[in-house]
């Protein structure tokens, strides 16, 4: 699989184009309508076929452009695309906290998940907006993501990538978790 991230509107939001072949699904479109035609441009220069959006989540800074998307790419967002396609190669894992229906994609076979606003390099997606949960959201790492192979690497909703093992033992809100492990942290 290919990951090109493209970094989009005030919030500096990431969103994936994730392609395998001719196909690709599209993570978090928070393209704004300025930005939006890179996407376009980057699909036509690379002959990439979207089959699905993916949302990790619906606030706004994750979803700007997908309307516009919408209208030139007839796909459908997920859920609607659960298990079709390059799509149906990700594991959906609900992980309330940032938000009541916050969701991560995990793709075992590649060692790849796209954590949305939950899990970012060194910390974790704030929790003080409306339905946002402190509990939930530490819960959801630790029981769903933090056990993870190490090797795994997380692509978040903003900032850089990092890898599960680098959280296990860097990311100071799980600190009184953190285990050291062969890792080499450079």
């Amino acid at each position: 699989m290919k990951i090109r991230r493209f970094v989009c509107n005030a919030f500096q939001e990431n969103a994936y184009v994730v392609s395998d072949g001719a196909e690709c699904i599209i993570i978090d479109p928070g393209f704004t309508d300025s930005e939006i035609g890179g996407l376009f441009d980057y699909l036509a220069s690379e002959g990439l076929r979207p089959s699905a959006v993916l949302l990790t989540h619906r606030h706004q800074d994750h979803t700007l452009g997908l309307d516009t998307f919408l209208a030139k790419y007839d796909v459908p967002v997920l859920p609607a695309a659960a298990g079709t396609g390059l799509a149906g190669r990700f594991q959906i894992i609900k992980t309330p906290g940032h938000t009541p229906d916050s969701v991560c994609f995990y793709n075992a076979e590649e060692h790849i998940m796209f954590t949305g606003d939950t899990l970012f390099a060194g910390t974790i997606g704030r929790t003080d907006l409306p339905g946002g949960d402190y509990d939930s959201e530490i819960r959801s790492i630790m029981e769903k993501l933090i056990f993870l192979p190490g090797e795994t690497v997380i692509y978040p909703g903003h900032g850089p990538e990092s890898t599960i093992a680098r959280e296990r033992v860097q990311n100071p809100f799980l600190e009184p978790f953190n285990e050291r492990e062969e890792l080499d942290l450079d």
